[in-house]
């Protein structure tokens, strides 16, 4: 195999595993889930999925690491420290609007040991969604071009994966502008939707109502 067609073939499974996991995770799919299965769907869908998102993403790692490759650039000492740092500040973002969220509700776990009807869920507007609409995804940008080691087939990896955050974003605003209406609508336009703009709007915000779950 030509080692040039190496990273294409990386961004084309990546862009497989995109297409996929955006269907799966339509309003369409998990309507038709519960269509097929019932109340267990209801329940369980969250937890299935995101089993399935890592599962199916491992054969996406594996080629990526067993195709020729070659080395782009590698960000030498001290300056990799630096990168490093960023890459842990982003990993501590992470890991914070995942519990802000909930965490066993961002997993599924909650959902699926639940025995009451669920509550309609609530727009989240506080804390890291204060200042970006998508804090997640912001610190998905930072830790993917933050590599301290680059290869062609990471850096074809690394642009699939950007493109699929940006486009999973856009949906998932469809879908939030869908549940959540003027509301999401007026959150969005006082809230840039990854990074601090400094001419953007930062003052005016929608105060939540109620639990702010999303």
């Amino acid at each position: 195999m030509s080692v040039a067609l190496s990273p294409w073939l990386v961004f084309a499974a990546m862009a497989v595993y995109s297409v996929v996991h955006s269907l799966l995770a339509s309003l369409g799919a998990k309507a038709a889930a519960r269509r097929q299965l019932g109340p267990i769907a209801q329940r369980g869908y969250r937890l299935a999925y995101n089993v399935f998102s890592v599962l199916s993403f491992l054969p996406v790692l594996a080629l990526t690491a067993a195709l020729p490759d070659w080395t782009l650039y590698i960000i030498p000492y001290p300056w990799v420290l630096l990168t490093l740092g960023v890459q842990g500040l982003a990993g501590l973002a992470l890991l914070a609007g995942v519990l802000q969220t909930g965490l066993w509700s961002f997993l599924g776990v909650a959902q699926l040991f639940s025995i009451a009807e669920q509550e309609p869920e609530k727009l989240v507007v506080h804390g890291l969604y204060r200042w970006v609409r998508h804090p997640l995804y912001t610190a998905g940008f930072v830790i993917l071009w933050l590599f301290p080691y680059m290869t062609a087939n990471l850096l074809a990896l690394v642009i699939a994966s950007s493109l699929y955050l940006w486009i999973g974003a856009l949906f998932e605003e469809r879908k939030l502008l869908k549940e959540f209406g003027d509301a999401y609508r007026q959150y969005k336009d006082v809230t840039p939707m990854f990074f601090l703009l400094p001419w953007g709007k930062q003052s005016r915000r929608p105060k939540p109502s109620g639990r702010d779950m999303r």
